[in-house]
C-alpha cells in the first residue's frame, strides 16, 4: 500500500519551524497530527491517541495534507461580520455626505440614508439595518425633552389652579 503523505527532510524542517509559531492550539494539533506520521510512521489510531481524537480525523488531516499540502493549517478565525451587504470603511464613506450636512445644522432624515445605501448595494433593507449602520457610526436619535430639567411640577400646578382666567392653563370664563 503507497504512503498517503511522503516524508522528506525539507517538509520535516518546514513543519518544525511552523509547529514553534503556531498561534492556537487547532493550528499546533494539525502541525502535530501531520508531523507525527512524517518523522515517526505513527499509525492514524497512535496519532489519535496522542491528541484526543478520533481516528477518522486524523485520516482525514492526512488526506487534505496530501492534497491541499500546507494551505490546511491557515484556519480561517470564526465571527465577524459575514453578513455585511459594505465594509466600516463603505459605510463611513457613505455616510460622508450626511456627517456635513449635519455639521451645517440640517437635520439627518433616516429616509435619506435608507435610499442611498439601497441604492448602494443594489436591494431593498429593513429600517433597523438604517439604524443600527447610524448607531455603529456613533449617531444617536436626539428627541426633544418631555420637560425641562428645572422646571418645577409643583409650581406649575398652583399656577394652573390659581391662574387668572383667558391665561394658558387657567379658568375658562364662564
Amino acid at each position: 500500500m503507497k504512503a498517503l503523505i511522503e516524508a522528506d527532510s525539507q517538509a520535516i524542517a518546514r513543519l518544525a519551524d511552523r509547529l514553534k509559531k503556531a498561534r492556537a492550539r487547532p493550528e499546533y494539533q494539525r502541525i502535530q497530527c501531520v508531523l507525527l506520521r512524517l518523522t515517526l510512521g505513527s499509525s492514524a489510531a497512535e496519532i489519535a491517541q496522542v491528541l484526543g481524537w478520533a481516528t477518522t480525523t486524523v485520516h482525514n488531516i492526512h488526506s487534505r495534507f496530501a492534497r491541499e499540502g500546507e494551505a490546511i493549517f491557515d484556519l480561517k478565525s470564526r465571527g465577524g461580520r459575514n453578513h455585511q451587504n459594505l465594509t466600516p470603511e463603505d459605510e463611513a464613506k457613505l455616510l460622508a455626505p450626511f456627517i456635513e450636512q449635519a455639521r451645517q445644522g440640517a437635520m439627518l432624515e433616516v429616509a435619506q440614508v435608507r435610499r442611498a445605501y439601497e441604492q448602494r448595494i443594489g436591494k431593498p433593507v429593513a429600517q433597523s439595518t438604517i439604524y443600527r449602520l447610524l448607531d455603529r457610526h456613533g449617531w444617536r436619535k436626539v428627541v426633544l425633552r418631555p420637560r425641562h430639567p428645572k422646571a418645577d411640577v409643583a409650581a406649575q400646578g398652583a399656577f394652573k389652579k390659581t391662574a387668572p382666567s383667558g391665561t394658558p392653563g387657567g379658568r375658562s370664563p364662564g
